[in-house]
């Protein structure tokens, strides 16, 4: 019987849905992954549903079980079952290998398991790879069938399975006759096996929980990363040849270093053809002048060159918009550090100590959630984040700003992106985020509403609030101070801005222009970005095993960066457009249409203008920074901090910028758009400006 059901799915798999060409021929501004991986979505209502049901199974029946196991067991040993359960599965890489007659796969698969047997006592340890440098190969009988010319089938979710193909399906079949477990027949070992099942099934409960606590529509999501993720592995895209073949690419094309004196080659823009001393603002600061009156009239001339206010040593940058990648190497070993896995209720890291709480903003609307940790004093002074482009009350960068703050002595709230479509979801059906000076009004009044209710909550007054933001929430920033500088209902104390777009018009041409050159190769799209994202995977993957390692280049070349902030950026705005258009998450859909022929541009026009803005260019001066001039040159009570190469603004926008502030605007030499955060010249200059014990004027010495 079993065989006859193996026969039946592998002919199943043996139908071609689309040709590879057809898939990629699409008419859109943005490419759907999905559709390129797994082709059309035949059974998508069918498959809607199964995964509204899967979600709620998991999160009523599954997850609890997975918490109980994971408070019981500490994450050393849940590490030592998983890597034993791994050895146990060595058939099905075997048999895997040898029918795609990769020989070198399955002898060293081979000597790995006698090696993990003995010496690694059952499998339970990973000799092979820690001394004998033998990396692990993920092998299954799915991959054999791919290289026998079986196509994949149809999308479709079952039960408690989720998202698979009839070629998946097959593969699972043919594991699990080749894994020894399943011959297992006596009630003690039964059980044995039911707990290898719990500790293997546990490690997916993180990614389950972001897809549904990030994106609007957690099917679609799901969808692309399986269609991805199973490329990658069925094209052996996730052995670690792919990820040094990118790095290796990268420094052939690094440049040597042309001056050896980094304040030459950094403290100004290069230029190479002058060969005179230029000054740094180092050495302003040292020779006593007013450094604000030294910029107003240095920058006073068109031909005047920026200079960089903090420099950043051995920063080796590739291009802008993959130093701006960098973004993701911003973290803290402290934030996340436990003998307990996260799903424990023992874990009391750092991140897990943050609470989430609601307020409501909008009657017959969803509340509006937010996460905030208190100090033992709750009279302390407040940091309120608010984040990038899209980002959740989830976000890392967030998080990892949090705990900043909070050894320096603050309670922190953190909201969520007013570009974002949980915000939405709390906002009245007329908001549409993306005028800067609305936005700031309806961030004013959720933050006074939390505000209001943490100090009700703890019986507490904050003696001092900092708002700091990042990219398009640093941009809010600024115009809610502009907001409290006429009108101050909020008693807020500091503003911090981190990389705001001068001029978010300009950033959103900029964002559109890189995002949509996908197309510019669109013959191996399929094989570029799933090259790509397997990089982009055990970038990840190296990054979390080895919270110490130096990571100096990133692995990727201008056009994969591009594609993969091409990628962010859209999801992004399709999270948002679903939301606004109030698309259904249990029904057929073809939303998907519009979303991928979308990009900011489009959004504004549909969305943004009307009576008070009638075109892009009316826009552009109204949601400016330099619109703010009065509050830059008068105020104090605020920083910025920027980047000479961020491609999101220009030199020009820069300067007028660097005019209006002086030295309350702090120029780095690289890092792009946000990539400099996890630098500690960033780092201890941001600890030093929220320091209550720092000088109230100081002057930033590089």
């Amino acid at each position: 019987m079993r065989k006859i059901s193996i026969i039946t799915v592998i002919l199943l798999c043996m139908i071609n849905t689309v040709s590879a060409e057809e898939l990629i021929k699409q008419q859109s501004k943005y490419p759907d992954y999905a559709y390129i991986y797994l082709g059309p979505d035949k059974y998508e209502r069918m498959n809607r549903k199964v995964f509204n049901f899967n979600l709620g199974l998991n999160k009523y029946a599954i997850r609890p079980v997975h918490i109980l196991w994971c408070s019981i067991m500490p994450e050393y040993g849940i590490e030592r079952i998983h890597t034993a359960y791994r050895n146990i599965e060595y058939p099905k890489r075997l048999v895997s290998s040898l029918i795609q007659k990769d020989f070198k796969t399955s002898g060293t698969e081979t000597l790995r398991f006698l090696t993990n047997t003995t010496i690694g006592i059952g499998g339970m340890f990973d000799p092979a790879k820690r001394y004998l440098k033998i990396e692990p190969v993920n092998e299954d009988m799915e991959q054999a069938l791919t290289k026998c010319k079986c196509n994949s089938g149809s999308y479709i979710v079952l039960p408690v399975l989720n998202g698979t193909t009839a070629r998946g399906i097959a593969g699972k079949i043919l594991d699990t006759s080749l894994n020894p477990t399943t011959y297992v027949g006596t009630p003690v070992l039964a059980m044995v096996k039911a707990g290898l099942t719990v500790n293997r099934t546990s490690y997916m409960q993180p990614l389950i929980k972001m897809i549904e606590s990030t994106y609007a529509d957690p099917y679609e999501i799901a969808k692309k990363m399986y269609g991805i993720d199973n490329y990658i592995k069925c094209n052996n895209f996730d052995r670690k040849e792919t990820l040094e073949n990118g790095f290796k690419a990268v420094e052939d094309t690094q440049e040597p270093e042309l001056v050896e004196n980094p304040l030459d080659m950094r403290g100004v823009i290069k230029d190479t053809e002058k060969k005179e001393e230029k000054l740094t603002v180092t050495d302003i600061v040292n020779s006593g002048e007013n450094i604000d009156n030294i910029i107003l009239q240095s920058y006073s001339s068109d031909a005047s060159q920026l200079m960089a206010d903090m420099l950043l040593y051995d920063y080796n940058p590739q291009n802008p918009v993959v130093d701006s990648m960098r973004t993701a190497l911003f973290d803290l070993p402290e934030v996340n550090k436990s003998i307990w896995n996260e799903l424990s209720i023992w874990n009391r890291c750092f991140s897990k100590q943050i609470k989430t709480s609601s307020v409501n903003i909008t009657p017959d609307k969803d509340n509006y959630k937010f996460k905030y940790i208190m100090q033992k004093d709750k009279n302390s002074p407040v940091a309120i984040i608010y984040p990038s482009i899209g980002e959740g009350i989830t976000s890392h960068h967030s998080v990892v700003l949090a705990k900043i703050f909070y050894d320096e002595g603050y309670s922190v709230i953190i909201q969520g992106s007013h570009f974002q479509w949980e915000f939405v979801k709390s906002m009245p059906d007329s908001y549409k985020p993306g005028l800067p000076s609305q936005d700031a009004e309806y961030l004013k009044i959720v933050t006074s509403k939390i505000i209001d209710n943490l100090e009700k909550k703890y019986n507490c007054k904050f003696s001092e609030k900092t708002v700091i933001g990042t990219s398009f929430g640093a941009l809010t920033t600024l115009f809610l101070a502009d907001k409290e500088f006429k009108n101050n209902t909020l008693n807020i104390t500091k503003y911090i801005s981190i990389c705001p777009p001068v001029e978010l018009v300009y950033a959103m041409e900029q964002v559109d222009k890189n995002s949509e050159e996908w197309n510019k190769n669109t013959d191996n799209l399929k094989n570029i970005a799933a090259i790509t994202a397997a990089k982009v995977i055990q970038l990840s993957d190296m990054k979390d095993n080895d919270k110490n390692i130096n990571i100096s280049i990133l692995p990727f070349t201008e056009d994969e960066g591009k594609l993969i902030t091409g990628f962010i950026m859209h999801q992004k705005l399709s999270d948002l457009i679903f939301t606004l258009e109030k698309a259904p998450k249990n029904k057929k859909t073809d939303i998907y249409n519009t979303i991928n022929n979308m990009n900011y541009r489009n959004y504004t026009e549909k969305y943004i203008l009307g009576d008070e803005y009638k075109t892009i260019e009316d826009l552009r001066n109204a949601s400016s920074l330099l619109s703010l001039a009065d509050f830059l040159k008068k105020s104090s009570n605020y920083k910025i901090y920027h980047s000479l190469d961020d491609y999101l603004t220009n030199h020009k926008q820069l300067k007028q910028l660097k005019i209006l502030t002086g030295g309350k605007t702090i120029l780095l030499n690289n890092g792009a758009h946000l990539g400099f955060l996890y630098r500690p010249e960033f780092i201890e200059d941001l600890k030093n400006e929220i320091s209550p014990k720092a000088k109230t004027a100081r002057n930033v010495k590089y």
